[in-house]
């Protein structure tokens, strides 16, 4: 056997090499190096996507590698002290290093993953920059994953590699930069500019070169092999035409991919840590078999720190997502808030919001002109409260206009919390009508985006409330217990996992079932 062909033979034996780029992750397994766990740096749910697939690639045994910025402040300094000591430890079994940190001076003194205004296309180039001329080269990726517009130059630079690239659309937001502001980075994009989206046609390089800005978003999904969404259903939502917020740009491209077969839907997932069994921040844990007692306490709890009528048979409707009329419908709450406590007066129905946004002085408003104190309480977001509040509360609310995918609607009903919710994007994956008789769903689902079919949706929890004690029991209990096994990382993982295989043609590792490579 001739020498390449030696090679060839011994490449397809050992196990494609997986390289997840993200611009923030919340933790990477401990067996990645002993400062592993303080790696963290969250902005919002591709932290925890990316944290779940590289935990589970490199349980399963996979050659998974991840690149993200070197944010030294939010790793802690002494991290920044010890990191070339460290990656010493980052060993895989293959014996080459699994972390890859992008240096530069903008990323060491961070306290978040972006900036206000213009700084995070500054911070996007440093990275990809450092992405492309040193990791992309020291890693030989098989397969490269990006996560959404600050890595939507490195899919062009990985086709013109001949690398196969996974790009996932997380949000809809894009940046746009010249050719000349892209190459000033220290970027080399006359290589792969030709796999590059620009605002209109290009004549030649010479001419887009400095008045033709490239639009980073619509490049990542333009020049990746393959993509997703993070729901499904939103994916067919912008495909269809829903949605007149998203560009042109990003929609033609998706549709594109779309219809040439290379686009699926993929859920985010709550943290692991969210389970109430488990759950630090709730004074009393439980699971589904004993949640109803224990999710009483924790209603006396939450309603004393709140400022409500302290009353165990009170149903509670929590609202933890952020007061944002645009997207999240806090407008059709207040629309219908006193009617909707008058009705249930004599119930002792309690709305509760623990969330920040435009639209928190109206609640304060209406409390105060209807008196409704003890029945309605508001309080700026904290995560400790907000846990307590799935914990203590019956139902969720989360009426959103859009919804790319969500966690609120999933991280409830894992804690007993049924989610009333408008029927779009992720919200339609994740929540289906409860139907008490035949023990399916989960919540209650509008499909007419308005305060009365926000108040129609309530009236059904309302319905579920006045069941008897024990059908109520049993069904949070069936609720909770598919919810969690349903809603987490590992599920999430197993189909990025399915992806990246459909993409390679080929198994990640050797035992798939779970054993080591």
């Amino acid at each position: 056997m001739s020498a390449s062909r030696t090679k060839k033979a011994e490449t397809n034996k050992k196990n494609p090499r997986i390289l997840i780029v993200t611009p923030e992750i919340t933790y990477l397994p401990e067996g990645m190096g002993n400062l592993a766990g303080r790696m963290s740096a969250k902005a919002g749910g591709m932290a925890d996507v990316s944290a779940s697939l590289v935990g589970a690639l490199f349980d399963l045994g996979a050659d998974v590698h991840v690149a993200l910025p070197h944010y030294r402040r939010m790793f802690h300094e002494e991290t920044g002290k010890l990191v070339a000591d460290e990656l010493r430890l980052y060993k895989s079994r293959m014996s080459s290093e699994r972390i890859h940190l992008a240096e530069d001076r903008c990323f060491y003194y961070r306290d978040h993953v972006y900036s206000r205004g213009n700084g995070n296309a500054k911070l996007a180039l440093a990275f990809q920059r450092e992405v492309i001329n040193h990791v992309i080269p020291e890693v030989q990726p098989d397969l490269i994953h990006c996560n959404d517009w600050m890595t939507g130059l490195i899919p062009a630079a990985a086709r013109r590699m001949g690398i196969p690239c996974l790009f996932t659309v997380h949000n809809i937001h894009t940046h746009k930069l010249t050719l000349a502001q892209i190459e000033d980075s220290g970027i080399d994009a006359a290589e792969f500019w030709g796999n590059l989206y620009f605002e209109r046609p290009p004549f030649n390089y010479f001419e887009s070169r400095d008045v033709n800005p490239v639009d980073l978003q619509a490049s990542g999904i333009f020049a990746a092999h393959f993509i997703n969404t993070v729901s499904p259903t939103f994916l067919k939502e912008i495909v269809d035409g829903w949605h007149g917020f998203i560009p042109d740009s990003v929609r033609n491209e998706i549709r594109g991919k779309y219809f040439a077969g290379c686009a699926a839907g993929i859920l985010n997932a709550p943290d692991n840590s969210d389970n109430p069994a488990t759950d630090p921040h709730i004074p009393f844990n439980y699971g589904p078999a004993d949640h109803r007692e224990a999710k009483r306490k924790n209603k006396l709890a939450f309603q004393r720190e709140m400022g409500l009528a302290e009353n165990a048979d009170a149903p509670i409707f929590f609202w933890p997502s952020r007061l944002d009329p645009v997207q999240k419908g806090p407008q059709l709450l207040t629309d219908i808030l006193y009617r909707f406590l008058d009705k249930y007066w004599q119930d002792g129905a309690q709305v509760a919001i623990v969330a920040n946004g435009a639209f928190q002085q109206p609640f304060w408003d209406i409390l105060n002109f209807h008196g409704l104190h003890g029945r309605l309480a508001m309080h700026d977001f904290d995560g400790r409260l907000s846990q307590l509040g799935f914990a203590a509360s019956d139902f969720m609310l989360m009426p959103s206009l859009f919804e790319p995918c969500g966690l609120p609607q999933m991280q409830a009903p894992i804690y007993g919390s049924l989610a009333v919710a408008h029927n779009t994007g992720g919200l339609h994956d994740t929540v289906e009508h409860l139907d008490v008789d035949h023990h399916t769903g989960n919540g209650f689902r509008f499909d007419t985006y308005d305060s009365n079919g926000l108040f129609w949706a309530m009236d059904q929890a309302m319905a579920f409330w006045h069941r008897a004690p024990e059908v109520r029991e049993a069904e949070i209990a069936r609720i909770m217990d598919e919810s969690l096994h349903r809603f987490n990382h590992e599920a999430c993982a197993r189909e990025y996992i399915a992806l990246y295989e459909k993409m390679l043609n080929r198994a990640l590792v050797r035992d798939f079932s779970g054993g080591k490579a």
